[in-house]
């Protein structure tokens, strides 16, 4: 038997992490590091680009690679086959055989048991459980809380510190994820579930620590813990629910719906009420969709339109165009990146055979900006011909030459926060825009790119802090 010394076993280590680690210069924007190339010109992806910054701020062309030359790339580095192309990963998502859950685990181990990691029939069940309460009529008794939850926060800010909010000589400059964004979703949230107020405080550290906990093991003890102090809540307000719905109100008072947690007190499966857990595992998920998509598509949606001016003014024109800028922004740069799923047999795509059991990832990233697709996709265009920017459909849409975007996904496991995402940031933004006189991003105060000069693209993440100046 073989002996190794310490040393000998410490050196092997130090040289896996430097082989599993390189540097990438940053390039500028729409340009690949040359990774070199194959004797037939195929250029070569080194998949430890995937963990560079140079991907995270410019990845479209690392993608456009993938998808031309690789569209299932076996990445061994990070044992997983990425799924590029708008079609491919459209038919996956369809096949709910094949394709018919995310990677157990992911999610469970905070939100709970959520129905992100079942499939067929238990899915379609559990999902109908709270569907019904964010679409349709539901979704029209919100606007009245949203209208009201965003003009109580904007008309706050002169009370915010110099941190987020500063006037100077007719101007305000104000951090707008600071002031509104990063908030106005969860506060939102909290009012259409019916959390009591003096507890909308305590439902902050609730969604920020169970969203942090998803993000890796050093959070992830705190995610557990908030959620479980989540439960321990939640269960008390079902009891009182249980009896005693609580209601929705329009702008006079009156009321207009239950509030969801009431809601879903007086739902049943097989003729049996939920569970606190089954409630509350559906609340988890209302939390996440309404919460960090919304953040993050309020952000993007003001830092692209402010710096295409005319689309801009396109949009205060005529405020039917926040629609069609919602769904060109998402398509552009959504927060959403895509979905994992492991394959249920063994499937071959493209020549690639993928074992049952694999772990999938389809990058809706790279379906946005698949130019088969979408003409000139790093283009951001309200008014693209090619992009259906209609009701968000689980079925997806592809007709008469224009298709849904990928940003939630398509099929059983479209993102149960798209409609609540879509409504906020858009009512959202309305209200932002009327209060806003002549908005403008604040040069100086934002990233730049490598040229030290042009603003930093969004990327892979969502913009995190965003500042504008306005005329008072």
């Amino acid at each position: 038997m073989p002996s190794f010394s310490l040393d000998a076993l410490a050196d092997a280590a130090e040289s896996e992490t430097q082989l599993s680690k390189k540097e990438f210069p940053l390039m500028p924007v729409g340009q690949a590091v040359d990774m070199g190339f194959t004797d037939d010109g195929v250029p070569l992806i080194d998949p430890r680009i995937f963990d560079s910054p140079e991907f995270f701020r410019n990845p479209y062309p690392y993608y456009r690679i993938l998808r031309d030359h690789y569209p299932v790339f076996h990445d061994k580095l990070h044992n997983t086959y990425w799924v590029t192309r708008y079609e491919d990963i459209t038919a996956c998502y369809f096949d709910d055989e094949g394709f018919n859950t995310i990677p157990k685990g992911s999610s469970s181990g905070v939100l709970g048991n959520t129905q992100l990691e079942l499939s067929g029939v238990e899915h379609r069940r559990r999902r109908n459980l709270y569907g019904q309460h964010l679409v349709g009529k539901s979704l029209e008794n919100r606007i009245p809380a949203i209208e009201r939850l965003a003009k109580e926060m904007i008309a706050d800010w002169e009370n915010l510190g110099e941190d987020v909010v500063q006037d100077k000589d007719g101007v305000r400059t104000v951090n707008i994820a600071a002031a509104f964004a990063n908030e106005f979703p969860i506060r939102v949230v909290s009012e259409i579930l019916g959390i009591p107020k003096d507890a909308q405080g305590q439902f902050f550290y609730w969604y920020n620590s169970m969203m942090a906990g998803l993000g890796g093991s050093a959070t992830h003890q705190m995610g557990l813990e908030a959620r479980q102090d989540l439960e321990d809540y939640i269960s008390d307000i079902v009891e009182q629910r249980r009896v005693t719905p609580t209601y929705l109100y329009d702008n006079d008072g009156n009321p207009i719906s239950k509030d969801i947690i009431s809601k879903l007190c007086e739902t049943k499966i097989d003729n049996d009420y939920l569970s606190t857990e089954e409630i509350t595992s559906n609340i988890a998920l209302v939390i996440g969709g309404g919460g960090e998509t919304t953040r993050g598509a309020i952000l993007n949606l003001w830092y692209l339109l402010l710096q295409h001016p005319d689309q801009f003014e396109a949009v205060m024109e005529d405020e039917a165009n926040w629609d069609l800028a919602f769904h060109e922004m998402l398509r552009h740069s959504s927060s959403i990146g895509g979905q994992p799923r492991h394959n249920t047999h063994d499937v071959e795509m493209h020549g690639v055979k993928v074992p049952a059991g694999s772990l999938m990832e389809m990058v809706d990233f790279s379906a946005n900006h698949d130019d088969r697709i979408f003409k000139d996709p790093e283009t951001f265009n309200i008014f693209r011909d090619d992009l259906y920017a209609g009701k968000i459909l689980r079925s997806g849409y592809n007709k008469d030459g224009k298709c849904s975007h990928m940003a939630f996904g398509v099929g059983p496991h479209l993102c149960p926060g798209a409609w609540i995402s879509h409504q906020e940031t858009v009512v959202g933004s309305k209200i932002l825009a009327a209060h806003m006189k002549n908005p403008r991003i604040n040069l100086d105060k934002m990233p730049k790119d490598i040229d030290g000069t042009s603003l930093a693209p969004i990327g892979l993440i969502s913009v995190r802090d965003l500042w504008l100046d306005y005329d008072l």
